[in-house]
């Protein structure tokens, strides 16, 4: 028993006597549909922006909140909704949080006003931090070993995936919908899906693992700390999509939040009761923290391309949304290539994996730097097709197998939490990079123009791309 009151034995808890289920490969099909839904949901209204704005009659500040809202919510459940998981079960918290996200989503679809879809959008995000988590906690639950890094290869794939194929799937829907309503459908699609998912989960996911009762108390005050942090982060960054300054305040509070988590965490672990999240295990383990820094700023640096891209196709070049999504296709080519395989090669490979992806990612993106502000909207496709595609042969080979090796080591019993902390990590840097990325081309537009302004963008993203393969080399150097 270590000082902080962590038996470092846990660390192998549940390793050597593991039976898989012959299910687990089926299960975890079922989970990455319901994962991948509610990821899309991030990006999928990136392209839908202006025909939300005309058809709900108000302004570009306000219908960002229907994108920034659901960022908000999601980024502050993720870690409650993984503790929960592995408190209470994860085929329970499934059931409860796509409930929520099916209902939600026909709210928002259906909606009369802006209010209301805003109100919708905040309990999507929820309901979806609730989902998501329950992943990583599966994988952490029904696989062992070199099998462990494919089932993370096959999360890192939809990840991916969903990243990716939000502005084409988006786009589609509105072509074939029409521009004034069309963004309707974008959530009301989720319904029929969720509910044949709802089934399916009832039928097929296990129910919680009674090996260990130890954890059904729920630290209430450790989750109001956090989701304090979080707030105090996610809240500006998001503001700051809008335009809004003021919030950026609010970032002084996020230390003393942390501190308090921090202090109130190794308090309960004293007194021998369950955390919310175990931060004296999760510091004992190698590479946990490395690892949670790498996903972030990959995130910060990857994820606001799409929105820049979206933004500079759409109204310098006059795409329409769906091509726009269509010219983003091949990075979501590029990882479903890589994603797979990388799962298989990492627990050979370690680290080295992950530095040679960044690598191959940040050529990709530095090349359409250098070429994409070239070209007018007719030949735009020749210099993003191939950058895209080999940042994306970079990208697919960084989610799955940061997830493998930074949760390597972490205990089923605490697999959702600790899944869940890693994915808020990486909700905070989504924010942050579109913040930063949209606030880089906004600036850059008057004194360099439209070409200028995503070359900048671009350039953003490399700077933050850069500190990930930082971080991953001193990790590898560790090992």
């Amino acid at each position: 028993m270590s000082e902080e009151g962590v038996d470092t034995r846990e660390v192998a808890e549940g390793q050597e006597q593991h039976t898989p289920d012959p299910r687990r490969w089926r299960i975890l099909g079922v989970t990455l549909v319901v994962g991948f839904m509610s990821l899309l949901d991030v990006t999928i209204v990136n392209v839908a922006i202006p025909s939300m704005q005309e058809g709900l009659d108000t302004s570009t500040g306000t219908i960002q909140w229907v994108v920034s809202g659901y960022a908000l919510a999601f980024g502050l459940t993720l870690v409650a909704g993984g503790r929960l998981g592995d408190a209470y079960g994860r085929r329970r918290l499934m059931l409860i949080g796509l409930t929520g996200f099916i209902v939600s989503s026909a709210a928002v679809g259906l909606a009369p006003n802006v209010e209301t879809v805003i109100a919708a959008r905040l309990a999507q995000g929820a309901t979806a931090g609730l989902l998501t988590p329950q992943n990583s906690g599966l994988i952490q639950q029904l696989f062992r070993g070199p099998e462990r890094g494919r089932a993370f290869g096959a999360f890192g794939f939809t990840v991916s995936l969903s990243s990716a194929l939000g502005p084409v799937l988006g786009g589609a829907i509105i072509a074939l919908a029409g521009e004034e309503q069309g963004w309707r459908w974008l959530f009301l699609v989720n319904v029929p899906i969720g509910l044949a998912a709802l089934v399916a989960i009832a039928v097929i996911v296990p129910g919680p693992d009674r090996q260990d009762d130890s954890g059904t108390w729920i630290d209430v005050p450790g989750a109001l700390l956090l989701g304090g942090a979080v707030l105090c982060v996610l809240f500006p960054l998001v503001s700051l999509e809008g335009g809004a300054l003021l919030p950026l305040a609010l970032l002084l509070g996020a230390p003393a939040f942390g501190w308090g988590f921090v202090r109130w965490e190794a308090r309960l672990g004293r007194l021998g009761r369950p955390p919310l999240l175990d931060v004296g295990l999760l510091r004992t383990l190698p590479g946990y923290s490395t690892g949670m820094a790498i996903g972030t700023l990959y995130f910060t640096g990857f994820t606001g391309i799409f929105l820049v891209l979206s933004v500079h196709l759409q109204g310098e070049l006059g795409l329409s949304p769906l091509m726009a999504g269509l010219l983003t296709t091949p990075f979501a080519v590029g990882a479903a290539i890589t994603a797979p395989l990388s799962g298989r090669l990492v627990s050979r490979a370690g680290r080295t994996l992950t530095v040679v992806a960044l690598v191959t990612m940040m050529s990709g993106t530095a090349l359409a730097a250098w070429l994409a502000p070239g070209f007018d909207d007719g030949a735009i496709w020749m210099a993003l097709v191939p950058c895209l595609l080999l940042a994306g042969l970079g990208g697919g080979g960084v989610i799955s197998p940061n997830f493998t090796l930074t949760l390597a080591e972490v205990p089923p019993r605490m697999g959702g939490a600790a899944g869940a902390a890693l994915q808020t990590g990486q909700r905070i840097g989504s924010s942050l990079g579109a913040a930063l990325l949209m606030t880089t081309y906004g600036v850059a537009m008057g004194p360099f123009g439209g070409e200028g302004a995503l070359r900048a963008a671009l350039i953003a993203s490399l700077v933050v791309l850069s500190t990930a393969l930082a971080a991953a080399v001193w990790s590898r150097r560790h090992e």
